[in-house]
C-alpha cells in the first residue's frame, strides 16, 4: 500500500498511528499517512527556525524570484496535480484543475511582494523628524487547512507567509494529504530553501501541538465553525495571532424579474459542482413570491435530471464522489432529517449507485422544497449535494434570511433591477456578496472572509490583508539633529508642532 509521508529535513520517524486515505470512486483504501506528534513537530519547528532568518534577510525580489518559479512549475504540473487531486479528494480533474489555479492566483499576487511590503514614509512630519513604517515577518507560521481544497488553501496561505519572509508549517487534511506534500515539494525544487516549507500529517493531536507550541505566533485554519472556534479561542489563550475561517449556509436570492434559465444554469454548478464540498456552495435559494417558486422549482427539475455524475476521472462528469463514507452517510442523514422536519423530498440522491462503482462514495443530486429557518437542516451545514428551497414572501424576508442565519459567509443575489442588487448588497450581514454571481469568491488582489460563525478573527485570507496577518508593522520615528541645537530636557510628551 502506498504510503503518504510527512516533508521534513531528513528521515521522517515511524509512527505507529496512521490514518487510511480512500478512493472515492472506487471505495477502496488506496494509501495510508501517519499521524504525528508534538515531538514531531517539535523538530519542524526547530527547522523552521534555523531557516528563517536568512530568508527574512532575502531580499524581496529574490523571493519573488522564487514565487515566479514556482508558479512555472505549478503551471507545468497542473495536469498531474489536478489528477493526483481527484484521486483522493473524488471531485473531477477539471474541478480539480480549478483549485490548483485559484491557489495558483495567490501565488500570483505573491511574486508581487517587493511592491505590496512597501512601507510608509512621511518626511517632516516634525521639526527635523520623519516617520516610517515597515513589514516585518512573523517568524513561523501554520497553516491548518481543509480537505476540500487542498490545493488552493494551502497556497492562500503559504504563499503570501513565505512570500513576506516567514517560514510555514502546514498540517492538511490526512483525508487527500498527497497534493500538499506536492506542492511542497514543487516549491523546494523552485529554489526556497529546505526546511522552509514543511508539511506535518496529524489529527487533534497535532492541532493542540500546533496551537501550544510558544515559537509558533501565528495560525491560520479553514475547516468546520465548530474546530474554527476552538482553534480560534485556545489560539488567543496561547497569545497567538489567529485566523479561523469555518461552515457556511449561503443563499442564493431569486428576484421575479430574475433570468431563471440563467439561474438554473448556475444554481446546477453552485449546489452541485464538487458534490457540494465547497464553503461557498449555493445549498439554499430563496425565489421571492409563490409565483417565482413555483416556476423556479419547474425549470430546476430537467436541469437535475441531466446532472452526470461519474468517477473523478470521467471528463463528462458533472461532479463526482464524496470523500469518504463517513461523509456520504452524514449528507444522507441530513436529507432524512429533512424529511423528517416536514421538507419535501423533490429529488432523492440517497442510496444513489454508479454501475461498474457500486462501492464509490457517490450521492445523487436532492431538491428539497418547502424548508423552513426552524429547521435544523437549514440551520447546519450539510456540505454535500443538496439543494434547499426556502420561499420567502418579500424582499425584506429574503433580506433578512441570510441576515439572521448563524453563518455569513456568502450570498448572492440575482435580479435585473439595479437598485433592489445595490439596496441587498448594502444590508445584507454577511462577508461576500455576489450579484448575478453565484459563487462570489473574489480575485486574490481582494481578499476572502466570512462574517459570523464562518469567520473568527478580524484579518481575511489573502491580498493584503494576508499580508498584514503575516507580518508585523513597525514604526519609526527618527530625528538627526546636527548638534548646535539645544532644547534642554523635555519632560512633556513629543509633540510634533
Amino acid at each position: 500500500m502506498r504510503q503518504i509521508d510527512h516533508f521534513l529535513v531528513g528521515d521522517s520517524p515511524a509512527s505507529t498511528r496512521k490514518h487510511q486515505v480512500w478512493n472515492p470512486s472506487t471505495g477502496e483504501v488506496q494509501a495510508e499517512v501517519p499521524l504525528g506528534d508534538a515531538a514531531l513537530l517539535d523538530r519542524a519547528v526547530a527547522t523552521a527556525k534555523q531557516v528563517q532568518p536568512a530568508w527574512a534577510a532575502t531580499n524581496p525580489q529574490k523571493r519573488a524570484r522564487v514565487m515566479f518559479r514556482f508558479k512555472e512549475l505549478i503551471e507545468t504540473n497542473m495536469q498531474s496535480l489536478a489528477e493526483l487531486l481527484s484521486s483522493e479528494h473524488g471531485k473531477t480533474v477539471d474541478d480539480a484543475k480549478g483549485d490548483v489555479q485559484r491557489g495558483l492566483e495567490v501565488i500570483e499576487y505573491a511574486c508581487g511582494i517587493p511592491q505590496v511590503l512597501k512601507g510608509e514614509y512621511t518626511q517632516g512630519a516634525g521639526p527635523g523628524i520623519d516617520v516610517l513604517s515597515i513589514r516585518q515577518p512573523l517568524g513561523i507560521g501554520a497553516g491548518i487547512t481543509p480537505f476540500n481544497f487542498p490545493a488552493m488553501i494551502p497556497m492562500w496561505m503559504f504563499g503570501m507567509a513565505c512570500a513576506a519572509g516567514n517560514a510555514f508549517i502546514l498540517k492538511p487534511s490526512e483525508r487527500d494529504p498527497s497534493v500538499p506534500v506536492r506542492l511542497a515539494e514543487l516549491f523546494l525544487e523552485a529554489g526556497a530553501p529546505e526546511g522552509l516549507l514543511q508539511v506535518v500529517h496529524g489529527d487533534k493531536e497535532m492541532v493542540d501541538a500546533i496551537i501550544e507550541h510558544p515559537d509558533i505566533p501565528a495560525i491560520s485554519f479553514v475547516g468546520s465553525s465548530d474546530i474554527a472556534h476552538y482553534i480560534y479561542h485556545r489560539g488567543a489563550e496561547h497569545h497567538k495571532r489567529v485566523q479561523a475561517f469555518g461552515g457556511a449556509k449561503n443563499h442564493g436570492i431569486v428576484m421575479p424579474d430574475a433570468d431563471l434559465d440563467q439561474v438554473v444554469n448556475d444554481l446546477a454548478g453552485a449546489a452541485f459542482g464538487s458534490a457540494g464540498e465547497r464553503c461557498m456552495a449555493l445549498p439554499v435559494v430563496v425565489p421571492v413570491g409563490e409565483d417565482t417558486a413555483e416556476r423556479l422549482r419547474e425549470k430546476l427539475l430537467p436541469a437535475i435530471a441531466a446532472l452526470r455524475i461519474g468517477v473523478s476521472t470521467d471528463p463528462d462528469a458533472h461532479y463526482g464522489p464524496v470523500v469518504t463514507p463517513e461523509h456520504k452517510a452524514r449528507i444522507e442523514q441530513w436529507i432524512t432529517t429533512a424529511e423528517e422536519e416536514g421538507g419535501e423530498i423533490v429529488v432523492d440522491g440517497r442510496g444513489y449507485t454508479l454501475q461498474g462503482h457500486e462501492k464509490g462514495f457517490f450521492v445523487g443530486p436532492t431538491l428539497i422544497d418547502h424548508v423552513t429557518p426552524k429547521m435544523t437542516s437549514y440551520q447546519e451545514e450539510i456540505f454535500g449535494p443538496v439543494l434547499q428551497i426556502v420561499r420567502a414572501k418579500d424582499f425584506e424576508e429574503a433580506v433578512r434570511l441570510p441576515s439572521e442565519h448563524q453563518y455569513g459567509n456568502g450570498v448572492a443575489i440575482f435580479t435585473r433591477n439595479g437598485h433592489a442588487a445595490r439596496e441587498f448588497a448594502a444590508r445584507v450581514n454577511v462577508g461576500m456578496v455576489g450579484v448575478n454571481v453565484p459563487i462570489p469568491v473574489p480575485v486574490s488582489y481582494h481578499s476572502f472572509g466570512g462574517w459570523k460563525r464562518s469567520g473568527f478573527g478580524d484579518i481575511d485570507q489573502y491580498g493584503t490583508e494576508g499580508l498584514a496577518f503575516w507580518t508585523k508593522k513597525k514604526k519609526i520615528t527618527q530625528r538627526w539633529p546636527d548638534g548646535s541645537a539645544d532644547d534642554g530636557n523635555a519632560f512633556i510628551i513629543p509633540t510634533m508642532g
